[in-house]
């Protein structure tokens, strides 16, 4: 059976803020643009207690806390504290799973210290992150992913939890539905409006229902809720998708204006592809209106994208397409997937592609 540790370090960005600024220490803290139209990227836990968190606009934030302080974001300092724990991980084992800069799945079913067990490990990775960065991480410990993230989320902050191929089955059926991975706030309230709020509600409808409900995720939610899940931690993660978006200080409806603010998002976009040395077939444009309510829109080539002027041609399209616009935009954002290394016959067949 495998020893799967799910890794996540405790309100990571603003962590790192008060570790490296003494007086930032015990106070409500927010990560991100304290104007008006500024969005909260991560929360102290000080600040979690009056209701503040990750997404919400800052102006709701400083509602709650009116003594909530705000720090720019600062990723260079962030990725470098993420290479440390990075190198941490690689002391016990190779398989290792980036979810982001501050979470991660380890196979630990060996591991390179010899010890015993896999909470010895979990134990050892905390205290040794801990010493070397002066972070605190929470760990979660079990024989599968979706187990070791459940794990994990449990007793947070500054926790180490297992859950035992004994223990898993049951865990699974007392779990909120809400608390499921995978399963978001979308899709939490249709299940809550057929009547699944526990774990134990899901494991009572079969496949075909799960199926007909959810699609291809049924099968998902089918296995976890009896606590399976055969997902390998994998090593080298392909990235899904590249994107960028921008956010304005005052909203919009004008298509001239959306358009140019497009530019810098596929700029930005089309650099990262060039620089990861990948090609795409898929473009999405995002777009996010002044109630928040956001949409996207997405067109599939038939042969990757040959250079910024299609990308550019595609997402103005997207646009045009977009309107009449239910309402004036706050936030616009471009993206490319299906990512695939390039090929010959990419190049071949890119004469013969039109928009």
């Amino acid at each position: 059976m495998r020893k799967i540790i799910h890794i996540d370090m405790d309100a990571f960005y603003a962590s790192v803020e008060q570790r490296d600024d003494p007086s930032l220490r015990d106070q409500p803290l927010a990560v991100g643009g304290s104007r008006e139209r500024g969005v909260v990227m991560a929360a102290s836990y000080e600040a979690r207690r009056f209701g503040v968190r990750s997404a919400m606009p800052s102006a709701t934030a400083r509602r709650l806390c009116p003594d909530l302080v705000f720090v720019r974001p600062r990723f260079d300092a962030y990725k470098a504290v993420s290479a440390e724990i990075r190198a941490v991980f690689e002391e016990h084992t190779p398989l290792i799973e980036p979810v982001a800069l501050d979470e991660a799945y380890l196979d630990v079913t060996e591991n390179l210290k010899g010890l015993p067990t896999a909470t010895e490990v979990a134990k050892d990775i905390r205290a040794t992150i801990l010493a070397r960065t002066g972070l605190v991480a929470s760990a979660g410990v079990s024989y599968n992913k979706f187990l070791a993230k459940v794990a994990s989320d449990h007793r947070k902050p500054d926790a180490l939890f297992v859950i035992t191929p004994a223990m898993g089955p049951g865990f699974v059926e007392a779990l909120p539905i809400g608390q499921f991975r995978g399963v978001g706030p979308a899709t939490e309230a249709k299940m809550r409006r057929l009547g699944i709020q526990t774990g134990a509600d899901l494991k009572a409808r079969s496949l075909d229902e799960l199926r007909a409900a959810f699609g291809s995720a049924g099968d998902y939610y089918h296995s976890v809720a009896r606590g399976i899940d055969e997902r390998l931690v994998r090593a080298h993660r392909e990235r899904k998708s590249i994107g960028a978006e921008t956010t304005f200080s005052q909203d919009t409806s004008e298509y001239a204006v959306l358009a140019e603010r497009l530019q810098p998002c596929i700029d930005k976009v089309w650099a990262v592809a060039t620089a990861k040395a990948v090609v795409a077939r898929t473009v999405t444009l995002k777009l996010k209106f002044s109630d928040f309510a956001q949409i996207t829109r997405a067109r599939s080539l038939p042969v990757a994208l040959a250079d910024r002027a299609t990308l550019e041609g595609v997402s103005l399209s997207l646009l045009r397409e977009a309107f009449p616009l239910r309402r004036s935009v706050r936030l616009i954002g471009a993206a490319l997937s299906s990512l695939q290394a390039p090929s010959a016959d990419d190049d071949a067949r890119q004469l013969d592609l039109s928009l």
